[in-house]
This record gives C-alpha cells, sequence and structure tokens, in this order.
C-alpha cells in the first residue's frame, strides 16, 4: 500500500507507553486515552509517498510522530474516536509535517527546520529548578546548528519528547538564539522517570 501524499507507518509497540514492567509484572501508568503524555510516538515506515519530496525517509525507518497519530479521543456525545491519520488498527497515513525525528541507517536525523536539545543541569546554588532554562546541548540537528553546540532558544517554542531514554526538547532552529562557549562544568540533565 502506497499514499499519494503521506507516509504510511505502523506504530512500534502499540498505540499507547502506559505500562512499565517491574520485576516481570506490568504496572499500569494511566488509564486515560486522552493523556498525551502516554501516547507512543515511535513508528515504522512502510512506505513513502508517491509524489516525490525527499525527506531521506525510507521504509524501514523509525519516526518520531507527533502525538496525535495515534491517540484515541472522545467527540461531544461520548463516542471514542480515531485520529485522522487512522487507516486500519496497526496502519496510519501521516504527512511530513507530523514527523519531527527520523532514524536513517542507526543514526536520528532531524527534518529541515528543526533540532531536539538536551537540556543541562543548573548550576546556580540559588536556583530551585533542576535544569537551566532555555539552555541545552544540541542532539540532533537539521544542519542550522552543530550537533554538539551549546545553545540558548527562546522560551514557548520547545516541545518535550523521549527519544530512546532521553528527554529532548524539539526546537525550531529559527528560534536558537545564541551559541555559548562551553565553560566546562556543563552535565547534561536525564531525570530518572525518562
Amino acid at each position: 500500500m502506497q499514499s499519494v501524499y503521506g507516509f504510511v507507518i505502523k506504530p512500534k509497540n502499540g498505540r499507547y507507553n502506559n505500562s512499565k514492567n517491574i520485576d516481570g509484572k506490568s504496572l499500569i501508568l494511566n488509564t486515560e486515552v486522552f493523556n498525551h503524555q502516554f501516547v507512543n510516538r515511535e513508528a515504522e515506515v512502510v512506505s513513502c509517498p508517491k509524489a516525490g519530496f525527499d525527506l531521506g525517509i525510507k521504509p524501514g525507518d523509525t519516526v518520531i510522530v507527533h502525538h496525535n497519530v495515534f491517540r484515541r479521543w472522545h467527540d461531544v456525545k461520548g463516542r471514542e474516536k480515531n485520529s485522522k491519520s487512522y487507516f486500519s488498527e496497526d496502519t496510519y497515513i501521516v504527512y511530513q509535517d507530523q514527523i519531527f525525528l527520523y532514524k536513517n541507517n542507526g543514526n536520528w536525523k532531524a527534518p529541515a527546520g528543526y533540532c531536539f536539545v538536551k537540556p543541562i543541569k543548573s548550576n546556580d546554588q540559588f536556583d530551585t529548578e533542576v535544569e537551566k532554562p532555555l539552555v541545552g546541548i544540541v542532539k540532533y540537528s537539521d544542519g542550522i546548528v552543530d550537533v554538539g553546540d551549546l545553545v540558548g532558544f527562546r522560551p514557548g517554542n520547545n516541545y518535550e519528547f523521549i527519544v530512546e531514554g532521553q528527554r529532548l526538547y524539539r526546537v525550531l532552529s529559527k528560534f536558537i538564539t545564541i551559541k555559548y562557549e562551553y565553560q566546562g562544568d556543563e552535565e547534561e540533565y536525564n531525570p530518572s522517570w525518562a
């Protein structure tokens, strides 16, 4: 099956990430269908669109998609519905603007216009926040900034993702406002729950 303009994908490990395996037993973390934090975002590409835009994504690649792709919701009458991307129980059709990160040949790559930034620990002894706000280390880039750069970004434009157990912020590349020089005391921050 191939779509004209969309990528055909299937979720990896189901629609929701709402359980954890602890000592061989499954612990359900959430039972709500509308909470976006427990919706699976990882999928495998089944086929690419017939129309010829080349993002570098190939069938078999892993992609990180928008949280509403696999999510179910209730309409005004209380009926449970699937997202607009739904085609069948394990097949969904998404467009390029719903793909935020893709893994090709074992390497994660960000599509044009985005980068993913890893937060760093705050080293201010008087600060009550654990991580330094609006500052981080670039982990995946579209090429506008280099991977490993210490950058600052505008507030209100960063969205949290968990990618391979790391908490990252997706930031529009145009909202990266400054490249800092390393001081030597920067430490990546990854909370224990990630």
